[in-house]
């Protein structure tokens, strides 16, 4: 009798396993601050499945590039979920990260959005594309790019907005310059930039799409504008070496991709990666898009891009910060 018991339980654990039941346990997720409300629903739902049952999730958010910093420094995080693939790089870098953390049918991108114009209710200042910008007069409110990976993208986009009406890297770089001289405050994060926004402070924010959506969720009296050419927006996330050794950790980076969480980010304003989700939402394609890798816009991957613009002590944002007296 005792050796069928025992028979009765291996089978039983077997089972369990083989259907994915979760044992438990913790998953500690660090993100950038835009989707705290995407991942909240998607953390609630994840939890009501086998694989998440009885598992607990411990959520920070904040600048991009300050959470991956603090990831660097001794946070722990189980999965890294960042504006931009640099902020990914440099926990690489620290071997914190494997190498090949973009090696899924995604490449590691879990959502998409687009940069785009926050305007006062109303437009008071007509502003409809990136020479508004710079007129006499006119405030923008775009984050710190060396805290915010948010505050990158704006800066690629309209840097290869003005390369794709055929300026110079020069005349962009230039327009850059010109740019940051109507930004009267740069806060640290896409969201707390939004709040300052909110409050009164500039005539335009530069932000993500999804940002303009959360904004008029939340009652803030704006209208947002895509101009004709912006960036697409693309979000990474990836298993630390820790969430590695961890089922569960497994588990959700799995479920990010799954119809239930896509639909969470779609609700949330930014735009699905998974085929079969973004066909069930309208998204806007204006006629100038391009990426990172849009060679004939003057970018060429993050690698370069992010050594050419973003180098701390070289480069051209450094050098326009510096410029300003920061």
């Amino acid at each position: 009798m005792r050796s069928i018991w025992i028979a009765l339980i291996a089978v039983a654990l077997l089972a369990g396993s083989a259907s994915g039941a979760s044992t438990g346990g913790s998953i500690d997720l660090v993100a950038y601050s835009t989707p705290k409300d995407a991942y909240g629903k998607i953390v609630s739902a994840f939890q009501k499945t086998t694989a998440g049952n009885g598992v607990s999730v411990s959520q920070s958010y904040g600048a991009s590039g300050d959470q991956a910093r603090a990831v660097a420094a001794g946070q722990p995080a189980d999965i890294v979920a960042l504006s931009l693939d640099p902020d990914i790089d440099l926990l690489v870098q620290k071997k914190l990260v494997p190498k090949n953390w973009n090696g899924n049918a995604h490449r590691g991108i879990v959502s998409q959005s687009l940069v785009v114009f926050v305007l006062r209710d109303g437009n008071p200042k007509h502003i409809k594309g990136w020479g508004d910008l710079v007129k006499p007069g006119v405030q923008v409110i775009t984050p710190n790019p060396f805290t915010s990976g948010g505050a990158r993208w704006n800066v690629l986009a309209a840097y290869g907005a003005q390369r794709r009406i055929g300026k110079s890297d020069k005349q962009a770089v230039r327009y850059l310059y010109k740019l940051f001289h109507h930004v009267p405050v740069q806060p640290d994060s896409a969201r707390s930039a939004l709040q300052i926004f909110s409050q009164g402070k500039g005539d335009v924010l530069l932000t993500y799409q999804n940002e303009a959506i959360f904004a008029e969720k939340k009652g803030v009296h704006t209208e947002y504008h895509v101009p004709k050419a912006t960036m697409l927006i693309e979000t990474p996330v990836a298993l630390t070496k820790s969430g590695l050794g961890k089922p569960a950790a497994k588990a959700f980076y799995k479920y990010l991709w799954s119809g239930t969480a896509q639909k969470a980010f779609a609700d949330q304003g930014y735009r699905p990666v998974v085929k079969g989700v973004a066909r069930g939402y309208r998204l806007y394609n204006p006629p100038g898009l391009f990426t990172i890798n849009s060679k004939s816009y003057g970018l060429n991957g993050w690698t370069k891009v992010n050594r050419r613009f973003f180098n701390p002590r070289r480069g051209s944002m450094a050098a326009i910060e510096m410029s300003l007296g920061r």
